[in-house]
């Protein structure tokens, strides 16, 4: 069977990782118990989950030209990703995101770096790539003239688009009527609400272990989530995005889309890292068959 050709345009970042027994106060300093330098980004975390998954990948992106650049790109090349189309920049840090591990949850601080400096030019050097793609998938950690230009590009040629908008921000109503899914989590929902009321068809709303929310027949319907043992969320939404562009690519509803990716991001957080847990097409249809119910 042919590979599904997934396109990913957005952030490359190293995740400095500090892992505690309970978050600090304001103003107070704790000591904390391990320190871990993660390969990151939502961009490069989708794409990861993707080619973990039996996708052929290609990553478009931006890294600086520093020793975390060049390990995040290693990694990205052990991972089977393309990264021919990852724009080398000279006069910004390679993105970091800071990341606090603590009771079954965490809290992150993105520096953008290199991120920022995408260019919508930048992605009219890649129209072939994303042309030749069956879905494109971005978020929103590389600046928003970027990302509408990249779905201008796939919608010119047919081209399936997710958005996952993290970090949230207002969104031009032309963006969200050329994209066909969006994933906001409860709280990004939150943030762009008045605007995807309108398009709630398309919306796909992340609720952590309880599972995601689409909209069917115009009703509300719920795709459950699955109960594991959680290790580390970070990365548990980007799994999902992944996995639900190969998914989807596949051919398979909505629904059963939604359900794989489920599979996919439960796994994820049973792992340190972003990455970590990722899981390969074997793990999550196994993990499927054992969880019918």
């Amino acid at each position: 069977m042919t590979k599904p050709v997934i396109t990913v345009v957005g952030s490359i970042n190293m995740d400095l990782v500090t892992i505690a027994s309970r978050f600090p106060s304001q103003g107070e300093t704790i000591l904390g118990e391990e320190f871990h330098l993660i390969p990151g980004g939502k961009g490069a975390n989708q794409a990861v989950a993707a080619a973990r998954l039996g996708a052929e990948v290609h990553m478009i992106g931006a890294v600086g030209t520093d020793p975390f650049g060049n390990e995040l790109l290693r990694s990205l090349e052990r991972e089977g990703v393309h990264i021919n189309n990852v724009k080398p920049v000279t006069h910004k840090g390679t993105g970091i995101a800071s990341i606090t591990i603590s009771e079954q949850d965490n809290r992150i601080i993105v520096v953008p770096g290199a991120n920022h400096a995408l260019r919508p030019e930048d992605i009219d050097r890649y129209e072939e790539i994303i042309a030749k793609s069956d879905v494109c998938v971005l978020q929103l950690e590389i600046p928003l003239s970027v990302v509408e230009r990249a779905v201008f590009l796939a919608k010119k040629h047919h081209v399936r688009v997710i958005l996952n908008p993290a970090p949230a921000q207002p969104l031009p109503q032309k963006l969200i009527e050329q994209v066909d899914f969006l994933t906001p989590n409860e709280h990004e929902r939150e943030i762009i609400f008045e605007q995807v009321d309108v398009f709630a068809d398309k919306v796909i709303v992340t609720e952590g272990a309880r599972g995601v929310t689409i909209r069917k027949g115009g009703k509300q319907v719920l795709i459950p989530g699955f109960c594991v043992p959680v290790v580390d969320t970070t990365g548990a939404g980007d799994t999902f995005n992944g996995a639900l562009a190969v998914a989807l690519s596949k051919g398979m509803s909505l629904e059963d889309a939604c359900r794989f990716a489920n599979a996919a991001a439960a796994l994820s957080v049973t792992k340190l890292g972003a990455q970590g847990g990722m899981p390969t097409e074997e793990e999550v249809e196994r993990f499927l068959r054992e969880n019918k119910g």
